[in-house]
């Protein structure tokens, strides 16, 4: 299997990447690794199941170039910076006929993160909640198999505990560690019929509360 990973030197994304390479689970995927400076990833250049690509996501010529031949598409710089940019990701993916995309995006963007939180969440996101929502729109009506997960507040705790909620239902908890998250987009390459045409939430049970509970 070939997966490439677009912003492959995003905490998220480094993650994905160790589990990969060091768990034989994963020894038959091999990954591109797309980011703006390839020096970010010296650590990695050598690794025979490595290809790395430096470039940005919105030039289309060479996002399309990293697409070829690939079988799942990590976006894994997140969805709520530019409409432009979840729109190139799917030009690039439609040219070369991929089909499974991971997309990063924020709780919220449905009106489902509910009370004192959810009226917080929308202060500090701020206009990141409506690109995020234009940018899962855009996911939804492109015909692909697309997962949106919509992250509580991240942290870096060395933890996997997490539950999922889908989209139509509230949101629960406040918080994620990253590796959680991690996991998720591991299970779906593991498994790409695992969350598909689905926007997921994804936090850490036990966190609820009007601020995120570190």
């Amino acid at each position: 299997m070939k997966v490439v990973i677009l912003g492959a030197n995003g905490a998220i994304a480094r993650l994905v990447e160790s589990k990969i390479f060091s768990n034989s689970k994963y020894a038959d995927i091999h990954l591109t690794l797309f980011l703006r400076k390839s020096h970010r990833i010296n650590d990695l250049a050598d690794n025979e199941r490595a290809s790395v690509i430096e470039g940005d996501v919105m030039e289309q010529k060479i996002l399309s170039s990293a697409m070829q031949s690939q079988d799942i598409v990590f976006a894994a710089m997140g969805a709520t910076g530019s409409v432009g940019l979840t729109q190139e990701i799917i030009n690039a993916m439609r040219v070369n006929n991929v089909k499974r995309v991971i997309s990063i995006n924020d709780l919220g963007i449905y009106g489902e993160v509910p009370g004192a939180f959810g009226e917080w969440n929308k202060q500090m996101v701020g206009k990141g909640l409506k690109i995020g929502r234009q940018s899962a729109d855009l996911l939804e009506d492109s015909g692909l198999d697309y997962t949106i997960l919509r992250l509580a507040w991240l942290t870096n705790k060395p933890e996997v505990n997490y539950e999922i909620t889908q989209k139509g239902e509230q949101f629960k908890g406040t918080t994620v560690s990253r590796a959680s998250v991690a996991d998720v987009v591991l299970r779906i390459i593991a498994d790409p019929a695992f969350a598909n045409k689905a926007g997921i939430g994804v936090d850490k049970p036990g966190t609820d509360g009007n601020r995120p509970v570190y």
